[in-house]
């Protein structure tokens, strides 16, 4: 990785800084979900991607029950019922 290129806790650290801007006075509301959900899908597509499409060997990567991937992907609508 290039020593120049931000991290990721730096990326996620701007992006909510740049959210609460955009906020003025308004409190946040459900702001754990929202973050958990805003991550997860791109994170399941990458992951998906990368394992060509092999669920278990995407479980493996992210330290997920198979089943709980699968649910994941679900919920996301990255895989027909």
């Amino acid at each position: 990785m290039d020593p120049q290129s931000p991290h990721l806790p730096d990326c996620v650290r701007e992006s909510l800084d740049a959210y609460f801007a955009t906020l003025a006075d308004t409190e946040p509301a459900n702001l754990h979900e929202m973050l958990i959900r805003a991550v997860e899908k791109p994170l399941l597509e990458v992951v998906m991607a990368r394992a060509r499409g092999n669920q278990s060997r995407a479980a493996q990567w992210l330290g997920l029950n198979r089943n709980t991937l699968r649910k994941k992907l679900l919920e996301h609508g990255l895989l027909d019922g």
